[in-house]
C-alpha cells in the first residue's frame, strides 16, 4: 500500500473492528476510542498547510522504539509522549501494514478496559 489514504483507512477499519471501539471527532480530528479513551489518533481527513498526515498510537513494548525509528516520527505533543504516545507520519516509508496494525492493537490494549481486552482475546 503506497497511498497514505489507503493505509489510513486500513488502520481506521481495523481499529473500529476492535471490541467497543468507536470513532469520534474532537477538535475536528478523527480519533478512535474505546470507552472514553483514545487509542488511535488519525488527524484530519486531508492535509492542510498546517497539518501533515500522521497517526498516533500508545506503545509500551519494543514497538515504541521501532515506531520512533520511522523517519519523521516523534513522541506525541501535549505531554503524551511521556506516556508512550508516538506520532508517525503517513508519508514516510512505513513498516508493513501488519506491523502498523500490531501497533494499533497494542495501543488499544494499553487503554481499553479489561472486559474489552478479554473480548478481544476471546476473538483471537
Amino acid at each position: 500500500m503506497s497511498d497514505w489514504h489507503e493505509v489510513r483507512e486500513e488502520l481506521r477499519a481495523f481499529a473500529l473492528g476492535l471490541p467497543e471501539a468507536r470513532e469520534d471527532h474532537p477538535w475536528g480530528d478523527t480519533v478512535i476510542k474505546v470507552g472514553k479513551k483514545i487509542f488511535l489518533f488519525l488527524g484530519v481527513d486531508e492535509p492542510t498547510d498546517k497539518w501533515r498526515p500522521t497517526f498516533g498510537v500508545k506503545l509500551r513494548s519494543a514497538a515504541h522504539g521501532h515506531a520512533l525509528s520511522v523517519e519523521g516520527a516523534a513522541p506525541s505533543g501535549y505531554g503524551l509522549g511521556r506516556a508512550g504516545w508516538v506520532t508517525v507520519p503517513f508519508q514516510s516509508e512505513l513498516p508493513p501494514v501488519e506491523v502498523l496494525l500490531d501497533w494499533v492493537e497494542e495501543s488499544y490494549r494499553a487503554v481499553a478496559p479489561k472486559r474489552a481486552v478479554k473480548l478481544l482475546d476471546e476473538l483471537r
